[in-house]
């Protein structure tokens, strides 16, 4: 299955919005908890996805790149 440019590029961006979005639920859970060993996995799994939706970012950012670059190259 072949994926063009563009499609790579909405599939990262959809994964790193989902992956920031639990990322940010994980942040806001923090003040309601009281046990310490509970805090420190729920900040171990925000910042697990926010590294998710950061390769997402670093991923779509490429796809961007590639697409533009390969543009340009058709239109020469």
């Amino acid at each position: 299955m072949k994926l063009s440019a563009q499609m790579n590029l909405v599939i990262a961006v959809v994964f790193a919005l989902v992956c920031f979005g639990f990322a940010i639920n994980g942040f806001s859970s923090l003040p309601e908890m009281t046990d310490s060993a509970q805090i420190a996995d729920a900040k171990g799994f925000a910042w697990f996805w926010t590294f998710l939706g950061s390769v997402g970012v670093v991923l779509g950012a490429l796809s961007f790149w590639i697409a533009r670059t390969q543009r340009h190259r058709d239109d020469a």
